[in-house]
Protein backbone atom coordinates (compact mmCIF):
# COMPACT_ATOMS: atom_id res chain seq x y z
CA UNK A 1 0.00 0.00 0.00
CA UNK A 2 1.21 3.48 -0.72
CA UNK A 3 1.78 6.21 1.57
CA UNK A 4 -1.60 7.55 2.05
CA UNK A 5 -3.82 5.40 0.71
CA UNK A 6 -6.23 3.15 2.41
CA UNK A 7 -8.04 0.17 1.13
CA UNK A 8 -11.07 -0.90 2.80
CA UNK A 9 -11.33 -4.26 3.22
CA UNK A 10 -14.75 -6.27 3.21
CA UNK A 11 -15.28 -9.38 4.79
CA UNK A 12 -18.04 -11.74 3.22
CA UNK A 13 -19.75 -14.29 4.62
CA UNK A 14 -20.50 -16.62 1.95
CA UNK A 15 -23.09 -19.95 2.30
CA UNK A 16 -22.22 -23.37 2.42
CA UNK A 17 -22.81 -25.04 -1.25
CA UNK A 18 -25.97 -27.11 1.20
CA UNK A 19 -27.73 -26.15 4.17
CA UNK A 20 -27.85 -29.92 4.67
CA UNK A 21 -24.67 -29.05 6.85
CA UNK A 22 -22.85 -32.58 5.05
CA UNK A 23 -26.09 -34.57 5.35
CA UNK A 24 -25.86 -35.60 2.06
CA UNK A 25 -28.75 -38.65 2.36
CA UNK A 26 -30.63 -36.49 4.39
CA UNK A 27 -30.61 -33.70 1.44
CA UNK A 28 -31.08 -36.61 -1.13
CA UNK A 29 -34.15 -37.58 0.38
CA UNK A 30 -35.79 -33.92 0.11
CA UNK A 31 -34.71 -34.05 -3.43
CA UNK A 32 -36.39 -37.34 -4.19
CA UNK A 33 -39.65 -35.88 -2.19
CA UNK A 34 -39.51 -32.84 -3.92
CA UNK A 35 -38.97 -34.56 -7.77
CA UNK A 36 -41.72 -37.28 -6.43
CA UNK A 37 -43.95 -33.74 -5.98
CA UNK A 38 -43.68 -32.59 -9.51
CA UNK A 39 -46.86 -32.87 -11.62
CA UNK A 40 -47.48 -34.69 -14.50
CA UNK A 41 -47.17 -31.94 -17.55
CA UNK A 42 -45.19 -29.77 -15.32
CA UNK A 43 -40.95 -29.38 -15.00
CA UNK A 44 -38.89 -27.93 -12.22
CA UNK A 45 -35.30 -27.04 -12.97
CA UNK A 46 -32.28 -28.05 -11.24
CA UNK A 47 -31.99 -25.19 -9.50
CA UNK A 48 -35.20 -24.99 -8.58
CA UNK A 49 -35.46 -28.49 -6.98
CA UNK A 50 -32.61 -27.23 -4.73
CA UNK A 51 -33.83 -24.94 -3.40
CA UNK A 52 -37.34 -26.21 -2.63
CA UNK A 53 -35.24 -29.04 -0.97
CA UNK A 54 -33.39 -26.39 1.28
CA UNK A 55 -29.99 -25.49 -0.54
CA UNK A 56 -30.66 -23.06 -3.64
CA UNK A 57 -26.66 -23.64 -4.26
CA UNK A 58 -26.71 -27.05 -5.10
CA UNK A 59 -28.29 -28.00 -7.91
CA UNK A 60 -25.56 -29.69 -9.48
CA UNK A 61 -25.81 -31.98 -6.52
CA UNK A 62 -29.51 -32.39 -7.97
CA UNK A 63 -28.13 -33.22 -10.87
CA UNK A 64 -25.91 -35.75 -9.04
CA UNK A 65 -28.82 -37.32 -7.22
CA UNK A 66 -30.92 -37.51 -10.56
CA UNK A 67 -27.90 -39.24 -12.69
CA UNK A 68 -28.01 -42.20 -9.65
CA UNK A 69 -31.53 -42.57 -8.77
CA UNK A 70 -32.57 -45.65 -9.88
CA UNK A 71 -36.33 -45.92 -8.66
CA UNK A 72 -39.12 -46.00 -11.38
CA UNK A 73 -41.16 -43.75 -8.21
CA UNK A 74 -38.96 -40.73 -8.95
CA UNK A 75 -39.99 -39.05 -12.13
CA UNK A 76 -36.64 -37.65 -12.77
CA UNK A 77 -37.45 -36.80 -16.48
CA UNK A 78 -39.08 -33.89 -14.99
CA UNK A 79 -35.82 -32.24 -13.87
CA UNK A 80 -34.19 -30.01 -16.66
CA UNK A 81 -31.65 -27.75 -17.25
CA UNK A 82 -32.10 -23.80 -16.59
CA UNK A 83 -33.62 -22.10 -19.65
CA UNK A 84 -35.46 -24.70 -20.84
CA UNK A 85 -32.98 -27.29 -22.24
CA UNK A 86 -33.52 -30.78 -21.78
CA UNK A 87 -30.74 -31.23 -19.65
CA UNK A 88 -29.34 -34.63 -18.93
CA UNK A 89 -30.54 -38.25 -18.76
CA UNK A 90 -29.39 -41.66 -19.01
CA UNK A 91 -31.73 -41.44 -23.12
CA UNK A 92 -32.26 -38.25 -24.16
CA UNK A 93 -34.94 -39.60 -26.29
CA UNK A 94 -36.36 -41.50 -23.77
CA UNK A 95 -36.85 -38.19 -21.80
CA UNK A 96 -38.66 -36.36 -24.28
CA UNK A 97 -40.93 -39.27 -25.25
CA UNK A 98 -41.63 -39.51 -21.13
CA UNK A 99 -42.46 -35.74 -21.10
CA UNK A 100 -44.45 -35.49 -24.48
CA UNK A 101 -46.34 -38.54 -23.21
CA UNK A 102 -47.03 -36.09 -20.18
CA UNK A 103 -48.27 -33.03 -22.90
CA UNK A 104 -44.73 -31.59 -22.91
CA UNK A 105 -43.06 -31.01 -26.10
CA UNK A 106 -39.19 -30.98 -26.75
CA UNK A 107 -37.80 -29.16 -29.88
CA UNK A 108 -34.13 -29.49 -30.74
CA UNK A 109 -33.58 -30.38 -27.00
CA UNK A 110 -35.47 -26.70 -25.86
CA UNK A 111 -39.26 -27.75 -23.94
CA UNK A 112 -41.58 -25.58 -25.51
CA UNK A 113 -43.68 -23.39 -23.46
CA UNK A 114 -41.33 -23.33 -21.03
CA UNK A 115 -42.62 -20.72 -18.56
CA UNK A 116 -45.75 -22.52 -19.03
CA UNK A 117 -45.16 -26.00 -18.11
CA UNK A 118 -42.01 -24.73 -15.21
CA UNK A 119 -43.07 -25.57 -11.64
CA UNK A 120 -41.72 -24.21 -8.88
CA UNK A 121 -43.36 -23.80 -5.58
CA UNK A 122 -40.25 -21.57 -3.89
Amino acid sequence: MKSGERHLLVRIALPTLTSHRGDSATFARRVLTVVRSIPPGRVATYADVAAMAGSPLAWRAVGNIMRNCKSSSVPCHRVVSSGGRIGGYSNLEVKRKLLLAEGVVVINKHLRQFKKVRWCRV
